[in-house]
């Protein structure tokens, strides 16, 4: 069986699609874009900036810090392993939330 080259994006999808039952989840690396800074010098690792759109039911009476503590404890373990998660830009919302960002954005066209 081949190995993925993607270990840690497959993670993120595993352990969010497993806690959050996610509507929407898009996972997209940046890693790319921060390859040069100071801080990712010696780092061998293609996965360290990741971008994530989630939209959760389990989102639902949440304010937005407590959605990201959510996603971050899911999280933590890539969070803290060397080579690992370096930065994670979220979006989180509920399916309503994310509904009504759409019927708005069609409305504007």
């Amino acid at each position: 069986m081949a190995t993925s080259t993607t270990p840690i994006a497959d993670t993120i999808r595993q352990k969010l699609t497993s806690a959050l039952n996610p509507t929407i989840l898009e996972i997209r690396n940046d890693s790319h874009l921060h390859s040069h800074h100071k801080a990712m010098q010696g780092v061998t690792s293609k996965e360290t900036h990741f971008a994530l759109n989630v939209v959760s039911e389990e989102f639902k009476g949440k304010m937005q810090p407590a959605r990201h503590r959510v996603v971050y404890g899911l999280l933590m373990e890539e969070l803290e392993r060397e080579g690992g998660i370096h930065a994670l830009q979220l979006r989180t919302k509920t399916p309503e939330e994310e509904e009504k960002l759409k019927a708005k954005a069609t409305a504007a066209e």
